[in-house]
């Protein structure tokens, strides 16, 4: 079973929201209080919301369902990538493509269209066209890879998709719920629960938080796998034997504990 500890959030600054002039109301029943101008996140509701997810999540995957990690922001492209090989799951951390659930048969021809040019590739095929079919293709390739490479040997929709900032991936938020995709996401002060069906009250700015909690799901993704974690970004190779134990120590941000926190109740947010 996943633990998640108050300290280790305290720690990977979970609880920093945003200024409260920035603030969506809707997100008051998860906010702690407001510090100098700041929202505060209640740790308490972060670690209850954290460990149902990855309870959801487990089950999910005993049952053999997909997942899909999705975070294109720059800072936290190639953690969601890194977590998502780590734990067996799809991801998308470059750009979403609109239709990418809603119009799946689309996105197939795609994906079929990137697992040819990827054998031709390995095949040498490519090496042997002109200078400028090559180009061409390469640049094709290149393309398709940023966009779908992390999904590329996905046969069907997901059934759960975990979000980082549902602001910044609204897009991958609605055609989920139109297609009745469950979402796990990462909801900072700013943002709309709205249509999250796991919500996760937490940081998404800082790459330590969304670190944290990545791992955490992705640690109970292993373990719905019971340490067998299949390489589904090459299924050619054999399942991988993982431990399920992760660190979020030694990163390069600073730990930021936070200071006198406890402020009068008639300053919390209203």
């Amino acid at each position: 079973m996943v633990e998640v500890e108050i300290k280790e959030l305290l720690e990977a600054g979970v609880h920093f929201g945003h200024q409260r002039k920035n603030w969506n109301p809707k997100m008051k029943t998860y906010i702690y209080c407001d510090k100098n101008g700041t929202c505060i996140i209640n740790l308490d509701k972060t670690s209850e919301l954290l460990k149902k997810a990855c309870d959801f999540i487990k089950e999910q995957v005993k049952q053999k369902k997909n997942i899909i990690f999705v975070g294109t922001k720059r800072n936290i492209s190639e953690l969601i990538k890194r977590e998502a090989i780590r734990c067996g799951a799809y991801y998308i951390n470059r750009r979403w493509l609109g239709g990418l659930l809603t119009n799946f048969d689309t996105i197939r021809h795609r994906l079929n269209r990137l697992r040819e040019l990827e054998d031709m590739q390995s095949s040498g095929t490519l090496n042997r066209l002109n200078k400028k079919e090559q180009s061409t293709l390469n640049k094709e390739l290149d393309k398709l890879q940023k966009t779908l490479g992390g999904i590329k040997n996905m046969r069907g929709k997901p059934e759960v998709i975990y979000v980082i900032d549902q602001q910044n991936e609204e897009i991958a938020v609605k055609e989920a719920n139109a297609m009745n995709i469950k979402v796990i996401a990462i909801i900072d002060t700013n943002c709309n629960p709205d249509g999250i069906d796991y919500p996760i009250p937490g940081n998404d700015d800082s790459i330590r938080s969304v670190q944290l909690i990545t791992s955490k799901l992705s640690d109970a993704i292993i373990e719905g796998h019971e340490g067998q974690v299949p390489d589904v970004h090459n299924i050619n190779k054999p399942t991988i034997n993982r431990d399920f134990t992760t660190s979020v120590k030694n990163l390069d941000e600073p730990v930021n504990l936070v200071q006198e926190i406890v402020v009068p109740l008639e300053q919390e947010v209203n």
